[in-house]
């Protein structure tokens, strides 16, 4: 099978609609609700149809579509700007050093407080493949062609990058941290509270969540051992981001307490090292003669991306004729790849 993204259609709904029912929670950017599935679709395709090249408060949506068959078999999502309809919270996580010198003692403690420090930053998010579909790289391949987008689109985005990792989440659905924390002043449960934030927003996180610091050691054991930590399925994807250069910074999630990777955009791999070149010839290639590549074309609802083999030639790149004809490029068009 061979795989393309593309930008995301209002006809993709009834697949992302099922994608979403197979995420098991806490999954805020693909809620398994109709309506706001389709506001998300409809938000996207005024970011992808837009004229001018300003940073707004857009979001890209794509789709990851098997080419054989027309299905679409996972996602991913592009926030070129947060924080500008409502806030974008999370908690910082911060040590306190008190010193007593009758005691002859030194305390640290941790301390969580209620920062919007990432506003304005641009993320990526909402990436979700399939369940039969997670092999032969697709998941790498739907991280990365983000930061192609990136790239190819780069005055869209802000000069720093975010990705939030989903938190520990037990097998009941709940989350120890909600628990222990945010869902002593709310009165939800965290099922409940990610529902609520993923169709009508954060802003009731305003209204009730207490602004002060929070010590970590008033917390419940099963609260603080989480803090930071990825659910196991995104340990995966903790490592892509890191490999692209993305850190944690003592950024959590406010609901399940989930690691918040934070990167310049110019420092981003896939941004900083993608090249642009021009296709010098379709043809056949040698299998030594070859490399496997990420490789996109195009711009805004036009843009599609994919592996293809390449091979270097004088004047730019060789493509096979069934990637060409998947990117729909030819002789003299100019694409943006990298190295796998």
């Amino acid at each position: 099978m061979s795989y393309i993204i593309r930008a995301a259609r209002p006809s993709d709904l009834g697949a992302l609609y099922e994608m979403a029912k197979l995420t098991g929670g806490g999954f805020t950017n693909l809620p398994p609700d109709r309506k706001s599935l389709t506001a998300k679709l409809d938000r996207s395709n005024q970011a992808f149809t837009r004229a001018g090249d300003e940073l707004q408060d857009d979001l890209f949506v794509l789709a990851l579509e098997e080419v054989e068959t027309g299905e679409v078999r996972g996602t991913c999502q592009l926030f070129a700007q947060v924080g500008q309809r409502w806030p974008f919270y999370s908690y910082r996580l911060s040590t306190l050093t008190q010193q007593s010198e009758e005691l002859n003692r030194t305390f640290r403690a941790e301390m969580l407080s209620l920062v919007t420090d990432l506003e304005g930053s641009s993320e990526v998010g909402g990436l979700f493949l399939h369940p039969n579909h997670r092999a032969g790289g697709l998941g790498l391949l739907l991280a990365r062609s983000r930061y192609l987008f990136v790239r190819q689109h780069r005055a869209r985005f802000g000069d720093r990058i975010l990705a939030e990792l989903r938190g520990i989440i037990d097998e009941a659905g709940g989350s120890p941290f909600w628990d222990g924390l945010a869902g002593r002043f709310f009165g939800m449960s965290f099922q409940e509270a990610d529902y609520f934030n993923a169709i009508h927003g954060n802003q009731f996180i305003a209204d009730l969540m207490p602004k002060h610091p929070i010590y970590t050691a008033m917390l419940s054991e099963s609260a603080r051992s989480v803090i930071g930590l990825p659910h196991p399925s995104g340990r995966a994807a903790m490592r892509m981001l890191e490999n692209e250069g993305f850190a944690y910074e003592g950024y959590v999630d406010i609901f399940d307490g989930g690691p918040s990777m934070v990167a310049r955009t110019d420092q981003v791999t896939t941004v900083r090292d993608a090249q642009e070149t021009q296709i010098v010839a379709v043809e056949e290639l040698e299998k030594d003669d070859s490399e496997q590549a990420l490789v996109a074309t195009g711009r805004l609802a036009d843009w599609r991306g994919g592996y293809a083999k390449v091979a270097r030639r004088e004047g730019g790149i060789v493509l096979r004729p069934d990637a060409a004809k998947r990117l729909k490029v030819d002789v003299g068009d100019t694409v943006t790849w990298i190295a796998r």
